[in-house]
């Protein structure tokens, strides 16, 4: 598949890993729908990707509102699914013994493994209804789960647990889907340097790039981005989960 004169959805993609492959979408001549939770970011998005691209504001755990962003990509044929947040940070047991949250656990999973589910069962629905191309496609969906579902840190249990779920669901949802010619993919980011990570005091993010292997810095959302663009036209890459980390492995903490 080309993406030159497709329309693809990228959720989160107002910022970070979903702008970087939003543009290369609109670089390679396609055209995107961002749907984010941020209108402020949504509309500079928009105003920096110029009339190949719109944006939906969209909560991924939202039905209806998935549902509208993924009808205003009209026919629809790629997906990158970037929208998500990050752990909660709480230890099973706490100083004391007392147990861990449920409430924090609970929401960890519910944007990053229930919206997950909810964006690739709607926009599935939507590609279903291509018509298959030369190759045999109908269109493809890239997923986003991360490191730390192989080698996740303490205090990382619900992130973990939800971007293990994104993992687990890659080739159970290519297989699912190979019958309406529909591909499934996922990257799995080790420490990207993202408008979250932006935060951290310059000697920290120093340390963090010092960790990797090879090459020693942070993952650049462009490096993201490539992938993803890689996933969505190579017709027989399909229900695998992709680490792009620079060969990181995780310490405990």
């Amino acid at each position: 598949m080309h993406i030159k004169g497709s329309t693809a959805l990228v959720t989160g993609g107002a910022s970070g890993l979903g702008l970087a492959t939003a543009r290369g979408i609109v670089d390679r001549g396609g055209r995107v729908v961002l749907a984010d939770i941020s209108e402020e970011l949504g509309a500079k998005a928009v105003a920096d990707l110029g009339d190949a691209a719109r944006f939906v504001r969209a909560d991924v755990t939202d039905e209806q509102a998935v549902a509208e962003a993924v009808d205003a990509a009209g026919p629809l044929r790629f997906v990158v699914h970037c929208a998500g947040r990050g752990g909660d940070r709480t230890r099973i047991l706490d100083k004391n013994g007392a147990p861990g949250d449920l409430g924090t656990f609970t929401e960890v999973i519910r944007v990053n493994l229930i919206g997950t589910y909810n964006v690739l069962r709607l926009a599935a629905s939507k590609i279903a209804e291509n018509e298959t191309l030369d190759d045999g496609d109908r269109g493809a969906i890239v997923l986003t789960a991360s490191v730390a579902a192989f080698d996740g840190q303490i205090g990382q249990t619900s992130y973990t647990a939800s971007k293990a779920g994104v993992h687990g669901m890659t080739l159970v949802a290519a297989r699912d889907l190979a019958s309406r010619q529909i591909r499934v993919n996922t990257i799995a980011p080790g420490i990207m340097d993202t408008p979250m990570l932006g935060r951290l005091r310059e000697d920290i993010r120093e340390g963090l790039a010092a960790t990797v292997p090879h090459p020693k810095r942070l993952g650049d959302p462009e490096d993201y981005a490539r992938l993803a663009l890689e996933m969505l036209e190579n017709s027989y890459l399909n229900g695998q989960t992709v680490r792009l980390d620079g060969a990181i492995r995780m310490a405990p903490r």
